[in-house]
């Protein structure tokens, strides 16, 4: 049985629970109690030195990262579905997991730590980079279905979770309609998994979780 180490609210953590999810990989989720600084426990520690969610074991593989474990998944477990061996296509996937651990991370992943954690730092910086990539991903998905080859891939896991939580840091998603639609076509796909924050019915992070992102 593999078993993910994550926390409900963490969106890198949502990442991975989507593809498990979209794959059918029977898991244990294992919840690290961030408020209380689980995440750097000795035990915590040894499967992850960085102290940060998710981490994923499956056998003998221990892997951090949530772009690295939605590598390794696509590649083991998914065939050509959802990362393709195609140098070209690869590379065209890939582009979009450099966003999500950059642009993404620096824009709405921070915003959203402010105002539901308290962190401070350069909001005002963090709502233009949100909205720099809003723009970028609403004129691309103008024209297509999903970011490559009109088909899922890790590429849409890997950005979807913020992107859809960028309300939480105070930036409307309404001027981005294809971005929307987007969003509404990965919980559209069968055995989504909902998360709070990305739910009407559920809310979000409470402002009293330090710690929740890593």
């Amino acid at each position: 049985m593999r078993t993910l180490y994550a926390h409900p609210l963490s969106g890198n953590s949502h990442k991975v629970r989507l593809l498990l999810a979209f794959l059918e990989l029977p898991y244990e989720e294992v919840t690290v109690d961030l408020s209380h600084g689980e995440q750097h426990s000795q035990r915590f520690m040894q499967l992850n030195p960085l102290g940060q969610v998710p981490v994923l074991v499956d056998g003998k593989v221990v892997l951090r990262d949530s772009l690295a474990i939605l590598v390794y998944l696509a590649r083991k477990y998914g065939g050509e579905a959802w990362l393709p061996g195609h140098p070209a296509q690869a590379g065209a996937i890939v582009q979009w997991l450099s966003l999500a651990a950059n642009e993404l991370h620096h824009g709405p992943h921070l915003a959203r730590l402010h105002f539901l954690l308290g962190v401070d730092l350069n909001l005002a910086a963090a709502q233009e980079q949100t909205r720099q990539v809003l723009r970028l991903l609403e004129s691309h998905l103008a024209t297509r279905t999903w970011l490559e080859l009109e088909r899922p891939t890790v590429a849409d896991l890997a950005c979807f979770p913020y992107v859809g939580l960028a309300p939480e840091g105070k930036v409307s998603l309404e001027p981005y309609p294809a971005v929307r639609a987007w969003i509404s076509r990965v919980k559209a796909l069968p055995n989504y998994p909902s998360m709070p924050g990305l739910e009407p019915s559920m809310p979000g992070l409470e402002p009293s979780m330090p710690g929740l992102e890593a």
